[in-house]
């Protein structure tokens, strides 16, 4: 007996079975899509940093030593100090703590926006939809940076502010995917059966359409926190954002940062390659994880559960 039909016996495809889906997924993940894997440790290396940014930092992120000031990366400080003597490695840290913060407060609303509109209006349709959607394009036709700036404007910057701000706007816009997924749902036998059964409209929604589309919400969850993260980094970048001393990253590549470019130019790349790292790794996992969790590409198996099929049709038709 060969070495591959040792592995494919019927013992150890039921405990790759046994083993559940999270551990099977993140076989997938780092089998089909290595990328996708990389990327996400890049995310839960940025939610660690987040959680225990506290622990991680060497220092306060706005212990200012003005004796310290622009100096280069050394031991005792790793990424060296900015303009006001401030351990530029600490503000990053804590930046990532903010970037986690408002990423994964901003997206959780907006999903919450685009799961209510895009729901209702897909399962429900008729006047409902047609009219709610009208609104929705007439919400897209502006630029999202615009309608950041112009609402920043009004209601002032802050963390919650910015919060509110772009989960509106992403909610908004991001229940075209949701109603799509709908959509093609509410078609299927089993939502018929479930009004034939006398199901109500909220507890059909919420027991039978939801759980199906569960995996496009993941999937935008992922894409969300990057353009979050990123549109946060943008307004504060312009000035809008999370006000200072808070240690945004976006802040950190505006004022100081662009005045000292030349003499310290530390200040300005390290928290560039920590924004650009993030959103690329964020990105890349949620590519992955539309690849992996989109039902429609090979029947949601991918290769690994492909694999694990045929290894069970070649031991019964061997006992057969």
């Amino acid at each position: 007996m060969t070495e591959s039909a040792i592995s494919l016996s019927p013992e150890n495809v039921f405990f790759r079975k046994k083993r559940g889906f999270v551990y099977n997924f993140v076989i997938r993940l780092f089998k089909e899509k290595p990328l996708g894997g990389i990327g996400g440790i890049i995310f839960l290396i940025l939610l660690f940093t987040g959680v225990f940014a506290n622990f991680l930092a060497p220092c306060e992120y706005n212990e200012a030593k003005p004796l310290e000031a622009l100096k280069p990366p050394s031991a005792k400080h790793l990424l060296g100090t900015d303009n006001l003597g401030r351990d530029v490695l600490s503000r990053v840290i804590y930046g990532a703590r903010l970037s986690v913060i408002v990423g994964a407060s901003a997206t959780t609303f907006s999903i919450l926006i685009s799961t209510i509109i895009g729901v209702s209006t897909g399962f429900i349709g008729g006047r409902f939809d047609l009219y709610v959607q009208r609104i929705v394009d007439a919400w897209m036709c502006f630029p999202g940076l615009i309608i950041l700036i112009v609402a920043v404007s009004f209601i002032g910057p802050g963390m919650w502010q910015i919060i509110l701000v772009l989960g509106l706007q992403y909610g908004i816009a991001g229940s075209r995917i949701v109603r799509g997924a709908t959509v093609t749902t509410r078609e299927n036998m089993y939502i018929e059966a479930a009004r034939a059964s006398g199901a109500s409209t909220v507890r059909t929604m919420l027991r039978h359409i939801l759980p199906n589309i569960m995996a496009p919400i993941i999937v935008l969850f992922t894409t969300r926190l990057a353009a979050v993260i990123i549109a946060e980094a943008s307004l504060s970048f312009l000035g809008l954002g999370i006000p200072p001393p808070a240690p945004s990253w976006g802040g950190m590549l505006s004022g100081a940062g662009r005045s000292y470019m030349l003499l310290a130019p530390w200040m300005l790349i390290v928290p560039a390659i920590a924004l650009s790292f993030v959103v690329y790794g964020i990105n890349v996992f949620g590519d992955a994880l539309r690849d992996l969790l989109d039902p429609r590409l090979r029947g949601g198996g991918g290769r690994y559960t492909l694999e694990t099929r045929r290894g069970l049709l070649f031991w019964k038709k061997k006992e057969a």
